[in-house]
């Protein structure tokens, strides 16, 4: 961990955007196969809403409300 650290110190802009972007993508992409697992199975996931109330929410709601997840 701490040689990543280093190496994220002496990265130009770019190479620190490119890394952001394919850390994004990567987490987009398990967050959809977690989503996609769970709806298979008929499960759902805890999430916070708006105000901040902890609700279940199905998984298969989640993908059909956001086209990244489908």
């Amino acid at each position: 961990m701490k040689s990543l650290i280093n190496k994220c110190l002496h990265m130009s802009n770019k190479e620190v955007q490119d890394f952001s972007e394919k850390l994004r993508r990567g987490l987009l992409l398990a967050e959809k196969k977690m989503l996609q697992e769970k709806a298979l199975h008929g499960e759902s996931i805890v999430v916070c809403d708006n105000d901040n109330n902890i609700v279940r929410i199905p998984a298969s709601e989640v993908i059909a409300q956001h086209k990244a997840f489908r």
